[in-house]
């Protein structure tokens, strides 16, 4: 075992840059002026009580609406102090809402055991059988009997993981909600912040859940977690780690939700039962779902969220919204920049006065609406558009052919030669997701549409690129590569990446960074790997066999973006994304408790033959 690096244990609030957590607000006094403040231990069906916040108008001539945040990150200040701004923003405070607060069952101040996305029930045939969505029954039942002036209806919101409990309050199907915005919901957790298609996304959950650990009883507290303090090189640091198991080693496994991670690596019933996506059927709430185009924790929430309430409720108004942001991005800020892409000017405002406000207003308060069903910001062009559904139905799909040379086609490969590309994945030297890992340990949200010549520079990442483009071309939906491979190993991680490459006359901007150029910039657009086991079923692995020809498709997840004239269309395909996604040994094991030994180096074929092609499933726009 290589010697570890031991991060020291700090007591600190739960970050703003954390994942699945939400930003702080600035300073008014508007709320202090014109609300006051209840703390209230509103019982469940079972007995158990939570802890809720609710912010009255002091203006009692009228009746307000309410709207309700559920969230694990704690409701504070608790006591006399208030929160500044209260709602998605200070908009909602001045326009007049009943803002609620609910630390949620097992965190914080509310009673009870917390347990990670709660498993929703299909059937409550007693008092016990309780979740997400009964809890928020009772809930808005008592807010209606016991808070005055209250006009009937209630809104919720929230952003990450209160974006799940968003959307487990349409669960509820209390007839007086009547309007609910989940936003970057965590809908799957193997599919969102903890796996994608197998891979471990290891930065970001081994930083976050120190944090998140506060409590693991049923006693209320008002103590924030510990995070691990800060290391200069991230890339390093882990290599350092070692395996995945080496991370209890440094919780001194002191965490239950880690282990429980390190437990069930396979799509098992242990996360099957933490889908919520299979309980969104039979909802009659108006539903706003919100996500970036660049959300690194929970973007496959944010659209499948969407994708399963409009699918399953096709009578219920369900609007989706797509900007260019990082996770949570436009709840706050001008959104107008993500590292060296700049997208023409501020995206943030539109969306929370022109979108999300209206939204709200009409369904709670009974005024004009005017928005369509899909609205979606196009990146490399800049600028929002409207669809009725998404994908849009006027995409068709299409196909992009890895050729031999490096070369990327819309035309399939015509050789019946058994040509191939390949590579030398080396567990000991992973590609990095960032292309200067030294003075960073963090999860660097700008890798998601950074430059990426870092990579094609590297031996062990194949690079694909059409000839310069003679007319814009607009990708519209999700991305599934379809590859024949093939492996020396057992096990192996397959990683696509989709570049836009600017022309060398491309003029840096006002978001270009000191000492970039533009000109020649390979933007990343989407990015996704897949662990090989998991090809056939993300339940039940099985090896590959050495050096035998075989096919893998995964999902991308979608986009719309174009590729401008001029432009080029790159594909990138490498076996590590370090230290964003855990080290695959290259031999058929359990990774979470794989040791030194198992880790191997394997060469890795990528087949664009006629009778073996290579290409990426994609919707093109006319």
């Amino acid at each position: 075992m290589k010697k570890l690096i031991l991060l020291f244990l700090s007591i600190t609030t739960i970050s703003a840059v954390a994942q699945r957590g939400r930003g702080t607000a600035p300073t008014d006094t508007f709320v202090k002026t014109n609300y006051i403040k209840k703390e209230v231990m509103i019982p469940m069906r079972d007995g158990i009580k939570l802890m809720t916040e609710i912010y009255i108008p002091k203006d009692q001539s009228k009746k307000y609406p309410f709207l309700m945040d559920r969230t694990p990150y704690g409701v504070s200040p608790y006591g006399a102090g208030m929160k500044t701004p209260i709602g998605p923003s200070m908009a909602y405070a001045k326009d007049g809402y009943i803002v609620v607060y609910q630390d949620v069952r097992g965190r914080f101040m509310s009673e009870g055991m917390f347990r990670e996305m709660t498993p929703e029930l299909e059937d409550h045939k007693t008092s016990k059988d309780v979740d997400e969505g009964t809890d928020t029954y009772d809930t808005i039942d008592w807010l209606l009997k016991n808070i005055p002036n209250n006009n009937g209806k209630v809104g919720t919101w929230g952003v990450s993981y209160p974006g799940f409990f968003t959307t487990t309050t349409l669960l509820s199907r209390h007839p007086a909600l009547a309007a609910a915005s989940p936003q970057a919901p965590m809908s799957d957790l193997w599919r969102d912040d903890g796996w994608h298609n197998g891979a471990f996304f290891l930065i970001a959950n081994f930083t976050f859940y120190p944090g998140f650990t506060n409590r693991q009883d049923d006693k209320p507290t008002q103590r924030s977690g510990s995070r691990l303090s800060r290391v200069t090189n991230g890339y390093d640091y882990y290599l350092k780690m070692g395996p995945v198991k080496n991370t209890n080693v440094i919780y001194k496994d002191s965490i239950q939700l880690w282990k429980d991670i390190l437990n069930h690596p396979d799509f098992d019933e242990w996360w099957q039962s933490r889908n919520v996506l299979t309980h969104l059927h039979d909802i009659k709430t108006p539903t706003l779902v919100t996500g970036g185009w660049y959300d690194a924790e929970d973007l496959y929430g944010a659209i499948n969220t969407y994708k399963t309430l409009a699918k399953n409720n096709p009578k219920t108004p369900v609007y989706f919204v797509m900007g260019p942001w990082v996770h949570g991005g436009w709840a706050r800020g001008d959104g107008d920049r993500l590292g060296d892409i700049y997208f023409g000017g501020p995206q943030g405002p539109h969306y929370r006065d022109d979108i999300e406000f209206k939204f709200f207003s009409h369904y709670l308060k009974g005024t004009p609406l005017d928005i369509q069903p899909i609205n979606t910001f196009e990146t490399g062009t800049n600028k929002w558009e409207t669809f009725k559904v998404w994908p849009p139905k006027e995409a068709k799909d299409d196909q992009l052919y890895l050729l031999p040379g490096g070369k990327l086609s819309f035309t399939a490969p015509k050789t019946g030669a058994d040509t191939y590309d390949e590579y030398v994945s080396d567990p000991a030297n992973p590609v990095p997701f960032y292309p200067d890992m030294s003075k960073t340990a963090d999860m660097e949200r700008t890798y998601m549409d950074g430059d990426q010549r870092f990579a094609s520079e590297r031996k062990d990442v194949l690079t694909y690129q059409t000839d310069i483009l003679d007319k814009d071309v607009t990708i519209a939906g999700n991305i599934w590569p379809k590859l024949n491979v093939s492996t020396t190993g057992t096990d192996a991680d397959w990683i696509v990446k989709v570049i836009d490459v600017y022309p060398d006359t491309a003029a840096n901007t006002i978001a270009t960074g000191t000492g970039v150029k533009m000109a020649g910039y390979q933007q990343m657009v989407r990015s996704e790997p897949l662990r090989g086991k998991y090809r056939n079923n993300f339940a039940k692995p099985e090896p590959f066999v050495p050096g035998k020809i075989t096919p893998v498709s995964w999902e991308l997840q979608d986009i719309l973006h174009t590729f401008k004239k001029g432009h080029r269309i790159m594909i990138q395909i490498q076996s590590s994304m370090f230290p964003l996604i855990d080290r695959n040994p290259q031999t058929f094991t359990d990774i979470m408790k794989a040791s030194e030994s198992d880790f191997i180096k394997a060469t890795e074929r990528v087949y664009t033959s006629k009778e073996h092609p290579s290409f990426l499933q994609v919707r093109v726009m006319p």
